[in-house]
């Protein structure tokens, strides 16, 4: 495409980034109503992607979304325009070929995105040109569910009551609808990914399935079945709406919606307490003395500890880029309690396998599993990961599909004593507490 060839023409632009659908997309759908001809935008933030391997599951799934994404828009004899590159630098290029008049995204709350979107403000601004940012990607976002004072909550139960009395199914569930025939006439190839820079993967990312709510409550804690939706990833890169979502709800999913409104709460503390991404959200246990010792975190990663459940769930994520969500406080619990080992390094090793990661849910799990979070388990909370096992899988079936040489002697024996954990762990936290308070 040449830069005369539309660079007379008035547009405004719609960034896709964390809403991966032409449908029931609120920017989107704001962008389409402005007057002018919308240009399609996504761009591979070099930012974010040069710290992940060329065959990274995620980067290959938002690729093919974007192909769904592109085919939908040559319908409308337009295309979207793909850039891989720093943000800004891509924007000062799209200023420089177009008259833009106006952009529109949906809001993202992690900090780099906040910041980013700030910079992107201003470079707009200095060039008067209008930034429109709408929620999309929650049901309240922000400062919507807050104490009678404006104060955020840090407590999941009221937060829910809160959430749910304000929620109002016909007004917020009724979407932004599908855009109509709004967009730039352009053609563009849909570049292959190889000419990217990446490499396609071949770890899949399962469609989303809600035949499983009429099961979800009495079956959402056995991983043998794994009776769950699979949805996390899809509503991570915004390939449905939430609002689609939960429009499906009906009486009797209201567990499945709780779990809903976990993950919104956990966007709500990241954006209220940013400091959470590299600090104990309860400063009193600044002071662990984390053992953080590298062989057993390197078994804990390959799924050899000797625990069952908890290499079990390893081996599945290495393996699958899933874990169930109960084997997912097991495994984040032993680390943190029977290992001795910061959160940071667990959770920092989740981003690097999970298809549904998500900074705001694996911090704010995380931190839960190793009681320095916002409504954490308490310190004292120690799960016993063999009772899990009888508790959970009981049949094995979880557990025989993971570790092949379960029962033989191939299988490790653990690398540490429950007992033993739990009372180093118990000292070691009991230890923070009095040290971090007044006289300690």
């Amino acid at each position: 495409m040449s830069k005369e060839t539309h660079i007379q023409e008035k547009i405004s632009v719609f960034w896709f980034r964390r809403d991966l659908r032409m449908e029931d997309n609120t920017g989107l759908a704001r962008a389409i109503s402005s007057g002018f001809p919308v240009l399609p935008l996504f761009i591979f933030d070099t930012q974010i992607i040069d710290e992940l391997p060329a065959d990274d599951a995620r980067i290959s799934f938002i690729y093919k979304q974007l192909q769904k994404v592109h085919e939908q828009l040559v319908a409308w004899d337009s295309s979207l325009h793909i850039f891989k590159g720093e943000p800004l630098t891509v924007w000062k290029e799209l200023l420089s070929r177009y008259q833009i008049q106006a952009v529109y995204l949906n809001n993202d709350y992690e900090p780099y995105a906040l910041k980013r979107d700030r910079e992107l403000g201003e470079l707009l601004k200095s060039h008067g040109i209008s930034l429109h940012s709408f929620k999309d990607q929650v049901i309240f976002e922000k400062g919507e569910i807050v104490k009678e004072d404006g104060t955020p909550y840090t407590v999941f139960t009221p937060y829910k009551r809160k959430w749910l009395e304000k929620f109002q199914r016909p007004a917020l569930l009724s979407g932004a609808g599908d855009p109509g025939d709004g967009f730039l006439k352009v053609s563009l190839a849909f570049p292959r990914i190889e000419a990217l820079g990446f490499t396609p993967s071949n770890t899949e990312v399962l469609p989303y399935d809600l035949s499983i709510l009429k099961d979800y409550a009495r079956l959402r804690d056995f991983p043998g079945p794994d009776a769950t939706s699979h949805l996390s990833t899809h509503l991570r890169f915004g390939t449905v709406s939430i609002r689609q979502i939960i429009a499906r709800l009906g009486p009797g999913d209201e567990v499945f919606l709780s779990e809903l409104i976990w993950r919104e709460f956990f966007m709500q503390i990241l954006f209220h307490f940013p400091q959470v991404v590299t600090e104990n959200f309860k400063p009193r246990y600044k002071g662990i003395e984390w053992l953080n010792h590298a062989g057993d975190f390197e078994l804990w990663c390959e799924g050899k500890t000797g625990y069952p459940l908890v290499d079990a769930g390893m081996r599945q994520l290495n393996a699958t880029g899933y874990m169930h969500n109960r084997v997912r406080m097991v495994t984040a619990g032993f680390l943190c309690k029977h290992l001795l080992t910061d959160w940071r390094m667990g959770e920092a090793y989740f981003a690097t396998k999970l298809l549904d990661y998500e900074l705001s849910s694996n911090n704010g799990n995380w931190q839960w599993a190793a009681g320095t979070g916002c409504d954490a388990a308490p310190y004292f909370r120690i799960f016993n990961p063999m009772e899990q096992l009888k508790k959970f899988d009981p049949d094995l079936s979880y557990v025989k599909r993971w570790i092949p040489e379960y029962g033989t002697p191939k299988y490790p024996v653990p690398i540490v004593d429950h007992k033993h954990a739990r009372d180093r762990a118990l000292l070691s936290y009991k230890k923070a507490i009095q040290d971090y308070l007044p006289g300690g």
